[in-house]
């Protein structure tokens, strides 16, 4: 089991300074998201005070400031680059950092950033098709000597990126994602997935979708994964899977835990026992959150954990100074 910090809405220094400081805690990764602009935290659009960095620089600066940890994107919006582009920006990553580089990607769901500037949105089918092929023509950059490929969106002809990357046979492909389609292609093309409520269909968090992701229902889209790469004929073992905890709580007592549990619940329509039990969530005293990742290694499987940058660094290294080192 290791552990992730996401990184968002810090000004660059201290987005810096906390990237270095997360490697000497502990972590195994850092990622960053890829959005113009993000939502506001429980909704109300798009937050103009929030820092947002372009994903591909800011993570070529902590690769500068760091020696030891992967380095990603949690995740590309596919919509924003051509796969080439994706798989050139990657590849100089995994250069400039030692061979750190992994691709998070994912189809793109933030309709409000689209809107804005005026870019078109496809509907969730096509975009989950576009990043299919996306996927595919990035892994043929980086393994074949030449890549000629005719799809629905993307068309190369004897396509070549020089240099390759330094892992081998490539970077690690992270998809991240909720439906059946992403989950499919998953299956099929990814390294890890990262499972999140479900945000491409509606073009926006909506709090209705996050109640939806129970433990129950995640093990549910984990063990769909497992059946569907079985049936290509991949390990499912092979695939890392993970979720990212938004809603993050180190306590000083099970009262205080049962409290904020039962008033996250009450938004969700979910009682505080159900919510200490969500992927999105990891409420307690650090025994009980060392307990819970423990149980969630057990019969989940997930083996990696990402701590949402938005708690600050303050929870993320008490974080990793109380719950990781007795995982």
């Amino acid at each position: 089991m290791d552990f992730g910090l996401q990184l968002a809405a810090l000004p660059a220094k201290e987005l810096l300074e906390t990237a270095r400081n997360a490697e000497s805690w502990g972590y195994a990764a850092i990622y960053v998201p890829d959005h113009w602009a993000y939502e506001r935290q429980g909704g109300g659009g798009l937050d103009d005070a929030a820092t947002a960095w372009e994903a591909t620089t800011i993570l070529g600066a902590i690769a500068a400031v760091t020696s030891r940890v992967r380095l990603g994107a949690l995740v590309l919006c596919n919509l924003f680059r051509h796969p080439a582009t994706t798989a050139q920006a990657i590849t100089t990553l995994d250069h400039l950092s030692g061979g750190r580089a992994l691709l998070g990607l994912g189809s793109g769901w933030t309709k409000a950033e689209f809107d804005m500037m005026g870019m078109a949105f496809p509907e969730v089918k096509p975009r989950l098709r576009m990043l299919d092929e996306s996927v595919r023509i990035v892994k043929s950059l980086w393994t074949r000597d030449r890549t000629s490929f005719e799809g629905e969106f993307y068309r190369l002809t004897d396509a070549f990126l020089a240099p390759k990357p330094l892992q081998s046979p490539h970077p690690p492909i992270m998809l991240g994602g909720n439906g059946k389609g992403i989950l499919r292609i998953a299956a099929r093309e990814a390294d890890h997935l990262n499972v999140i409520s479900d945000a491409g269909r509606a073009g926006t968090i909506l709090m209705s979708e996050v109640a939806k992701l129970t433990e129950d229902v995640f093990r549910a889209k984990l063990d769909f994964v497992r059946r569907e790469a079985k049936a290509v004929g991949r390990d499912p073992d092979a695939i890392v899977f993970s979720s990212t905890i938004f809603m993050p709580m180190i306590a000083d007592t099970e009262a205080e835990a049962q409290g904020f549990a039962a008033s996250i619940g009450g938004m969700f329509g979910l009682d505080a026992a159900q919510v200490m039990r969500m992927p999105l969530a990891l409420i307690g005293t650090p025994a009980q959150c060392v307990a819970e990742l423990k149980r969630r290694e057990r019969t989940w499987g997930t083996r990696h954990y990402i701590m949402s940058g938005f708690g600050g660094p303050v929870l993320a290294e008490r974080f990793a100074r109380e719950v990781t080192p007795n995982v």
